[in-house]
């Protein structure tokens, strides 16, 4: 690790964020961080449970003096996105990550920087190390698994825990309070397919397109950010019906809460329309650039001929199929809300497409603060691809935070910012998910708050903090903590057992039965 972290102030957080970037805490494979919580917790002679999911939670006694304040939560997820550039050699699994400082900026050496939310957890732990840090009794909640499934906070057990105000350090903009989130949902695609002898006469071209911005899927829905899938099933789709291509592979996108960066595709081109096929190419190229010439500089498209000429192709009704469901398939905005200016009320995004064995696995994930009208947009994702002949599934998904703007945590972190500041925060709702809406779900009543310190290009390469709001992070929560309400708050019952709901479902997964080969459109 670079000692040049170590010298940011505030020092307590650095030091400790400093020790978490050494260690590998990917989505579902945090042992290694769980491991680091348990030791740090005993190292500091702190109680503390390790739940069967792997949930810490650390419990703190009050400073002195403070013995007869409210008990709060201080809440964060251990574990990280893990995305990288593609010329970057790194593993998740084994590899720290390299902090790089920029100017007023920390990043990493070509990686996620994993401050979403490595910094919510070192300044949890930075305030039990430090003695000067003035508080009432805490209980500090390190979830796993936020990125992938919200899996910590579904299987966070209430009877772990006592306090009935949570401060959530999991936001992205320094001066502003989040008081409610959207809930969310994923729904999973497979399109199947047969392989058939590549076609003769033609040669396999590798197309990419590259260089994207990506980011958060929640955060930067209403970017116009161009997703990679999108613009390569454009190429693909018009490509077909021009050039007779025939498709081998598709790969595209990571990560269901990422909007997708690279995507990268094979297909056989005739040989008699290769000169025109990438003069087209080229021709997208502009056209996309100009589509995205403020929000997407660095956008690259190009067409190679493949390393190694696949034999086989897949057959002309999947790729028909593949085709015209990624074209049809709906992404970004769908509708902006009618009584928050300016707020995304609902999106989806089509993260990823992955070609596997016999079949092709599209992940989509849908948002949105209105019940409804997340199952909504998640029916219209079913219906487009059902279409397409395609199996069909929806995961569970996660509630929303509804806003609470009577909240009494709220009153006293909006005092605190006033004279801390001098200015007022913004209060709002972020059409991210937060974990605030599950365990809200779970303890009615929960009295919750979410903020943080200012990053940029999450769940991307470009991830990065603003140090300087960082130091405005640790002050601002350090006041919340020293002005919490004396008393013990009314406890909040436990949500009861909710009743199973019947889902609708697609048919078990199966090949797709033969068809006639569609007829195909003129060419132009």
């Amino acid at each position: 690790m670079s000692n040049d972290i170590l010298k940011l102030k505030p020092q307590g957080i650095w030091k400790e964020f400093n020790g978490i970037l050494g260690v590998p805490r990917p989505s579902k494979k945090e042992t290694k961080m769980v491991a680091y919580l348990e030791q740090w917790a005993k190292d500091h002679n702190i109680s503390y449970v390790k739940e069967d999911c792997g949930n810490i939670i650390m419990t703190v006694p009050a400073t002195k003096g403070m013995e007869d304040r409210q008990t709060v939560i201080l809440q964060a997820h251990m574990d990280m996105v893990c995305e990288k550039n593609s010329d970057k050699k790194h593993d998740f699994e084994k590899d720290p990550i390299e902090p790089v400082i920029k100017g007023e900026w920390l990043h990493a050496n070509g990686t996620t920087l994993g401050a979403d939310d490595g910094i919510g957890v070192a300044a949890a732990l930075a305030v039990i190390a430090d003695p000067k840090v003035e508080h009432g009794p805490l209980e500090c909640i390190f979830t796993v698994d936020e990125e992938t499934g919200l899996t910590g906070a579904m299987k966070l057990d209430p009877e772990d825990f006592t306090g009935r105000i949570l401060l959530n350090l999991d936001s992205e903009d320094e001066g502003e309070i989040f008081i409610g989130c959207a809930g969310g949902m994923d729904t999973i695609v497979k399109v199947w397919y047969e392989l058939e002898p590549a076609p003769e006469d033609c040669t396999a071209y590798r197309i990419t397109v590259s260089g994207l911005k990506g980011g958060h899927s929640g955060d930067d829905i209403n970017k116009n950010l161009a997703n990679a899938n999108k613009l390569l099933t454009r190429i693909l789709w018009q490509g077909t019906n021009w050039f007779d291509l025939q498709l081998y592979d598709f790969q595209g996108g990571n990560l269901r809460n990422a909007i997708a960066r690279e995507a990268t595709a094979v297909a056989f081109v005739p040989n008699d329309s290769i000169e025109h096929f990438l003069h087209y190419v080229n021709d997208m190229e502009k056209h996309f650039k100009q589509e995205y010439q403020v929000t997407e500089p660095g956008l690259k498209v190009t067409a190679e001929v493949a390393e190694v000429q696949p034999d086989v192709v897949i057959d002309e009704m999947a790729q028909y199929n593949l085709l015209n469901g990624l074209y049809a398939c709906p992404h970004g905005v769908i509708a902006m809300s009618q009584t928050i200016p300016n707020f995304v009320e609902t999106s989806t995004n089509l993260a990823s497409c992955k070609k596997k064995e016999g079949y092709f696995f599209i992940q989509t994930s849908q948002r949105s603060s209105i019940e409804s009208s997340k199952q909504d947009i998640a029916n219209m994702v079913e219906a487009v691809w059902s279409l397409a002949d395609a199996d069909v599934e929806h995961t569970d998904g996660y509630p929303g935070w509804a806003p609470n703007p009577n909240s009494a945590i709220l009153d006293v972190a909006v005092n605190c910012y006033k004279k801390r500041f001098n200015k007022d925060p913004k209060v709002r709702a972020i059409h991210a998910g937060l974990e605030c809406g599950l365990i809200g779900d779970k303890i009615p009543g929960m009295d919750m708050i979410s903020f943080g310190p200012t990053l940029r290009g999450v769940h991307s390469p470009d991830e990065r903090c603003e140090i300087a709001t960082v130091q405005m992070f640790w002050d601002f929560m350090c006041d919340i903590l020293k002005n919490v309400p004396k008393g013990e708050a009314p406890k909040a019952k436990k949500a009861p057992a909710k009743k199973a709901t019947a889902e609708k479902k697609a048919p078990a997964a199966k090949k797709a039965p033969a068809k006639k080969a569609p007829t195909k459109k003129a060419k132009k």
